[in-house]
């Protein structure tokens, strides 16, 4: 996993801030440099689709559990649709 994108999710989507609905975070991203906002999609996509990345990874990156793959895998393509696909609202973790 790139360093850039690890510290993408310790910074923006951790147990502090990930519980933070401001409609801030894509507006964020999209100031950055294309080539950044182009790792940070590619990082989505890879863990998206790596099996072996689950709760238990996402816990280690931001302090936020998740109950089971199904409910993160739900998360991570709710988040990807919001920061790339222009969906309407941020997406939450779980106990919100």
């Amino acid at each position: 996993m790139d360093a850039h994108f690890r510290n993408f999710f310790r910074v923006y989507l951790d147990l502090e801030r990930g519980y933070e609905n401001t409609g801030e975070l894509r507006p964020t991203l999209l100031s950055f440099s294309d080539s950044y906002v182009q790792l940070i999609r590619e990082g989505f996509e890879q863990i998206m689709s790596d099996d072996s990345f689950g709760p238990d990874e996402y816990e280690r990156l931001t302090d936020i559990e998740f109950p089971d793959r199904e409910t993160l895998q739900a998360y991570l393509r709710g988040m990807y649709d919001y920061l790339f696909n222009d969906a309407l609202e941020q997406p939450m973790p779980p106990g919100y």
